[in-house]
């Protein structure tokens, strides 16, 4: 049985990569050159004279220093931050000097760009650790949420329940289903920050689906639809858990008869997409409380790890309720 790991948060550069984060930097340095010819011009006239003569003397400062860090993304990646930040820095300052000094801009001299360019990329640098930081307790908050979930006494005390009687008809059974909860409990309590194999989502989630089979029986019907899933893809951890517990908790358990839950995976192109359905009862389409704080932490998660270039969806129908995740296909780093 593995045990549970916790390691203390490390501050992380930025994901280069990412349409997001470029856009957030490139929209920075054009609000700070803006900023500059605003205080030194003297009338509306003449700041849109400088703004123009600054865009076109700086665009091709930000692009080539936007190019850089896409490709510097990836080594810096397992550097400590502080040697990380310091090449970030170098980079920045080496492509606004070399650029201004070639071209012979007269929007900004030598001295003040020495000065500020490294000012605007540590405030930068300062700005997405901030904003990870106010992200971060999301993820934290998710275990705590899922491990409250997991102990709900309707839960827990129909699940042993269940154990009891299998010990007596079928022992291995009862045995796996143990363990089943010892791998939930595991990866709640565990390490939550950093991204985890799709394969190994899924399997957690068949696991906790075993376990709710086993208390609802010929009730929960499901349907898995994985066989285009790229599982070497990497997203958050628990993600597919929570969305299955609601899929049960909102769906199968309050309806009357048999109810089903299916699974799509799939990507397309350079994204993933994960579809989760469960039937539904008409008087209970909308979504929950409990569904929205579920959809609402997830896209927290998801801002925090892609940015602009993941989103989640939920489409409550008459008679079933849909949600659908949409991320890159990102491939764990070798």
């Amino acid at each position: 049985m593995h045990s549970i790991k916790q390691k203390p948060s490390s501050p992380n550069l930025p994901n280069f990569t990412q349409l997001g984060v470029l856009f957030r930097i490139g929209i920075t340095l054009v609000f700070f050159g803006a900023l500059h010819e605003l205080i030194i011009s003297n009338s509306v006239t003449d700041f849109v004279t400088r703004f123009s003569v600054m865009v076109s003397s700086f665009s091709p400062i930000v692009l080539t220093i936007l190019l850089g860090l896409y490709f510097l993304s990836k080594p810096l990646s397992n550097r400590p931050y502080w040697f990380s930040s310091m090449v970030v820095v170098l980079w920045c300052e080496l492509c606004a000097v070399t650029w201004l000094w070639l071209s012979n801009a007269l929007v900004f001299d030598l001295q003040k760009t020495w000065l500020l360019t490294p000012s605007i990329v540590i405030f930068l640098l300062y700005y997405f650790r901030v904003r990870e930081l106010a992200l971060s307790p999301a993820i934290t908050e998710a275990r705590l949420q899922a491990l409250q979930a997991r102990i709900r006494p309707h839960f827990l005390f129909n699940s042993l329940n269940a154990v009891l009687v299998l010990i007596r008809i079928d022992p291995r059974k009862a045995e796996r289903v143990l363990e089943n909860f010892a791998e939930l409990f595991r990866v709640l309590m565990a390490d939550n920050r950093q991204l985890v194999p799709l394969a190994k989502e899924l399997e957690l989630a068949k696991q906790y689906l075993e376990i709710e089979q086993v208390r609802l029986g010929d009730r929960l019907q499901l349907e898995w639809h994985v066989s285009k899933m790229p599982g070497d893809a990497m997203i958050p951890p628990l993600v597919l858990q929570p969305l299955l517990e609601n899929a049960v908790y909102h769906g199968i358990e309050r309806s009357v008869g048999v109810g089903n839950i299916g699974v799509n995976i799939y990507y397309k192109g350079n994204e993933v997409f994960i579809q989760i359905r469960n039937s539904h009862r008409v008087s209970e389409s909308a979504p929950h409380e409990g569904n929205k704080m579920a959809l609402a932490n997830i896209r927290e998660r998801l801002m925090l790890h892609f940015d602009m270039e993941a989103e989640i969806s939920a489409q409550p129908g008459h008679d079933y309720f849909q949600v659908m995740i949409r991320m890159p296909y990102q491939k764990e780093a070798k």
